[in-house]
């Protein structure tokens, strides 16, 4: 389907992202666009997490096209919010159980922001929000969660993948499926589409 002579280049280590460009038709390579997110999201200031993930995209897909000379690079990030505050990854299971713990009950906000970019310019950005309803949980229902989730639930900004055992923590989802999965594929393919690279 895609009619561009050289892939796509994907400016992430996301398997996920990568996994749904290519199932969707996307043929993609990849390239290391190291950024420091936190440094990033500090200088931001008083930016609203959609944002945040919006300028962390950016950041991505132009670091991603310094390395990729005259290539479509593509950039993406996610938030995770509840309220004000942003959640990152866990960099343990038991920070997973902490952020689990004050996630139960509540709704939180997914932002997932894309950006595509050639030779230093953005062509594209776009930022899409999910809303998750999770279920209150005891400790034992978080201890089996976690047991059954194992070393994965450090993969994610919400320590749950919802494609998986995280399905069982929730109680309503409102957004779609690649919001959720972190890449808004139904914002970026007119986009691809517009430029003529898709039919």
């Amino acid at each position: 389907m895609w009619r561009d002579e050289q892939p796509l280049v994907l400016a992430s280590k996301s398997a996920t992202r990568l996994t749904l460009l290519v199932h969707a038709g996307v043929p993609v390579e990849t390239v290391a666009a190291e950024v420091d997110e936190r440094s990033i999201q500090a200088d931001a200031g008083a930016v609203d997490p959609a944002g945040i993930a919006v300028i962390l995209a950016r950041a991505k897909a132009l670091a991603g096209s310094h390395a990729a000379p005259g290539r479509l690079v593509l950039g993406a990030d996610q938030t995770l919010a509840l309220g004000p505050k942003i959640y990152h990854k866990p960099v343990s299971l038991e920070a997973a159980r902490l952020q689990l713990q004050e996630l139960a009950g509540q709704t939180h906000a997914l932002h997932s922001a894309v950006a595509v970019a050639r030779d230093g310019a953005i062509l594209f950005e776009t930022v899409v929000s999910a809303f998750l309803t999770m279920r209150p949980l005891s400790d034992e229902a978080l201890n089996t969660y976690i047991t059954a989730a194992g070393p994965r639930v450090l993969t994610s900004v919400g320590a749950y993948q919802l494609e998986s055992v995280g399905v069982h923590l929730f109680t309503r989802v409102d957004g779609d499926h690649f919001t959720i999965l972190g890449l808004p594929l139904l914002q970026l393919l007119p986009f691809f589409r517009e430029q003529g690279l898709l039919p």
